[in-house]
């Protein structure tokens, strides 16, 4: 059979079993107490399908099928494909919690676009550095001091420096208008169980995110290079104080991610490339991870695991990713990442269309190749898209989504 009628046949046949809801928060959501820990709400968003409003864990075994992890004690968990963006099992996907650090994957995606070129520089401002949460984390930012955005962005992904956040929200306008286009691009993205309150993911009353969005903000990052180089860099030098001689001193930072780095008892995980970890006192720890096996990328998010395992969190982000890759072709998806709203053709007909497709928006693609910083390299591709449109309004981005080589600088175990 040909691949394009190929394709053409399971576009039909997911727009037939497609059971997603894509559209506004419904009332019952609204009403929900935004980070409440105790348990899920009985209704919770429908975005992505039926199953995925549902309290508890879901999961369709077929054949062969390997069951769940038994020690998995997250409030909320998601894994999902992160090509065709088939939800292979979750477990209260949309209940909205407080999501510390993994926030600042919308805040990159977000900026990043729009703070070009890296090596633009920016003389730091005291106001800059103002409203800093009380024990936040920080990478050292300077007040007085000059940064590229490279430099402040190595900040943000490898040590969730709230410090460096703050700076480049400042770049863009400041913090509410950084907090208002994060919010616009939230729902751009039909992540819908958000609010966004501060940039950074510090704690604040109503900010609320769920392990479907955050997966949601990581699969659109992961199309920027400069994401992908960011979040699987393991560690890089950042601008110090000037010493004698005028000469600018710098000083080692590595990634608190884990499964990339290893640490307090975590073994690197085999393929991984990011994406970002967060921890705060009302968030518990939260993460969300890519990695790739034998050619198939899965995304995960963990959300406040309560188990007493030192780490858990990324723990029962390996168990729920080892399953993936052993699940996958044996299990029927429980949903699906929907495409942003833009991820359309025209307005006849897309409306109903666009949240039926399990794949990613209509982007421009392109192939590079970046430097990582301390000078390992990470190679970039992108896999160009095409784009089937079919009379009934379904499309089908058919691509592979971007991901650096996986990964010349981690161990492989």
């Amino acid at each position: 059979m040909p691949a394009l009628k190929k394709t053409v046949l399971t576009v039909l046949s997911a727009a037939v079993l497609s059971v997603s809801a894509v559209g506004p928060v419904s009332a019952a959501d609204k009403d929900t107490t935004p980070g409440d820990t105790e348990k899920p709400p009985a209704v919770m968003s429908t975005v992505g399908g039926a199953l995925l409003g549902r309290s508890g864990t879901q999961v369709r075994l077929g054949a062969g099928a390997p069951v769940l992890p038994k020690d998995l004690s997250g409030r909320s968990w998601i894994v999902a494909d992160a090509e065709d963006g088939q939800v292979l099992a979750s477990h209260n996907a949309h209940w909205r919690l407080p999501p510390a650090s993994t926030l600042k994957m919308l805040f990159a995606d977000t900026l990043l676009p729009r703070l070009q070129p890296k090596t633009r520089t920016y003389k730091v401002a005291d106001a800059d550095l103002a409203g800093l949460g009380a024990g936040s984390s920080l990478v050292g930012v300077k007040e007085d001091l000059t940064y590229t955005v490279h430099d402040l962005w190595l900040g943000v992904f490898l040590v969730s420096g709230n410090d460096a956040v703050h700076v480049l929200s400042a770049m863009f306008g400041g913090v509410p208008a950084t907090v208002k286009a994060m919010q616009a691009h939230a729902v751009e993205l039909q992540a819908l169980d958000t609010t966004v309150v501060s940039p950074d993911g510090y704690d604040a009353p109503a900010q609320v995110s769920s392990a479907y969005d955050l997966t949601l903000f990581a699969r659109s990052g992961l199309q920027k290079a400069d994401f992908r180089e960011y979040c699987s860099t393991a560690s890089a030098q950042f601008p110090g104080k000037v010493g004698k001689g005028g000469k600018r001193e710098s000083f080692g930072i590595q990634n608190t991610n884990r499964l990339i780095t290893g640490a307090d008892g975590v073994t690197p995980y085999k393929g991984i490339a990011g994406v970002k970890n967060g921890n705060t006192s009302q968030a518990g720890s939260t993460f969300t991870g890519v990695a790739e096996r034998n050619g198939k990328v899965l995304l995960v998010t963990v959300m406040n695991p309560s188990s007493d395992e030192s780490q858990a969190v990324y723990k029962e982000a390996a168990r729920l990713l080892d399953w993936g890759f052993a699940a996958t072709g044996k299990v029927t998806p429980v949903g699906e990442l929907v495409p942003p709203r833009s991820a359309r053709l025209g307005d006849a007909g897309a409306g109903d269309a666009k949240g039926r497709s399990g794949h990613g928006p209509n982007a421009t693609h392109a192939s590079a190749t970046g430097a990582g910083a301390g000078g390992a390299g990470v190679a970039l591709s992108i896999v160009a898209g095409l784009l089937v449109v079919l009379a009934a309004g379904v499309y089908l981005v058919n691509r592979r989504w971007p991901l650096p080589d996986l990964v010349r600088r981690r161990p492989r175990g």
